[in-house]
């Protein structure tokens, strides 16, 4: 490690550890003692063609499902036990927003049993349509996203007082499968190809075109534009630049800690996690 990396690593732990101190704080998210893999849904385009096949690995394995998945048809047969909101969006008053709404109205008719794992800082904003459902556990967990010496990384991690940086759902539904204690987990419908779709307009207006399995309704899509208008196109790839690095802090993580993550996602560009083809999947 040159000087340069050392101050940068330094000065990334020592930040680190102010924002745990500040934010960091009791969570309820614990281990679970299920010997089953875990199959972790992101809802890229990709995610279509496991579902369509249905292969029975959807059966033997534990499910977790993120952001808008509940809002597919799909979701009912899927019944998955853990379902992943992070963005605080998510916790947003409902009104004007007919995916969030619908979300919700989805959540509270779930008729099996399964955990909702929301940041702690976000718990009690969560809608009566989901505190009211007993089928529902909600699990807690600090979103604090930090990086430093490898060391730090690891041992701040494993005591789930911090993680790192949650550019994205996907980063936080790998933690909380650490944290839950999953040493083999599949990751499916994790395309993360926008790169292939970014652009940007005559008017200097950066277009991101994220497509998912389902179809995003126009007022989602809005919403996303919009969200988009006020970014430039640096602001973008770093943001896709701190995505792929904390991909990469997860997997020295998870090989610390004995866990297995294998990237089933057919061209996906996640280049941190095995390759290896979702098991039981007709190709």
């Amino acid at each position: 490690m040159n000087d340069s990396s050392f101050m940068t690593r330094l000065g990334s732990t020592l930040k680190g550890c102010a924002k745990i101190a500040l934010l960091a704080k009791h969570t309820t998210l614990r281990p679970v003692h299920d010997s089953r893999p875990l199959l972790v849904m992101g809802n890229g385009p990709s995610l279509r063609k496991v579902l369509d096949t249905r292969p029975s690995f959807l059966k033997e394995a534990a499910l977790m499902a993120v952001n808008f998945a509940a809002n597919a048809p799909e979701f009912t047969w899927l019944k998955p036990e853990y379902y992943v909101i992070a963005d605080g969006f998510f916790f947003s008053d409902v009104h004007g927003h007919e995916n969030l709404e619908h979300l919700y109205n989805v959540f509270s008719e779930i008729d099996w049993s399964m955990t909702l794992i929301v940041p702690v800082r976000y718990r009690k904003r969560l809608p009566s349509a989901v505190t009211d459902n007993c089928n529902i556990r909600i699990a807690t967990f600090n979103d604090v996203g930090v990086e430093g010496f490898g060391a730090f990384e690891r041992l701040v991690y494993s005591a789930r007082m911090a993680m790192p940086r949650p550019r994205n759902v996907l980063i936080t539904a790998l933690t909380a499968a650490i944290w839950m204690g999953y040493t083999e987990i599949y990751v499916t419908g994790a395309d993360h190809s926008w790169m292939k779709t970014i652009a940007v307009d005559g008017d200097n207006h950066v277009i991101s075109v994220q497509p998912h399995f389902y179809k995003d309704s126009s007022t989602e899509q809005k919403r996303v534009d919009t969200e988009y208008a006020g970014y430039h196109l640096h602001d973008i790839i770093m943001s896709f630049y701190i995505a792929f690095r904390s991909y990469h802090r997860i997997e020295e993580w998870a090989v610390k800690k004995g866990v297995n993550i294998y990237n089933t996602t057919p061209e996906s560009f996640i280049d941190a996690f095995r390759r290896r083809p979702l098991p039981g999947c007709q190709e």
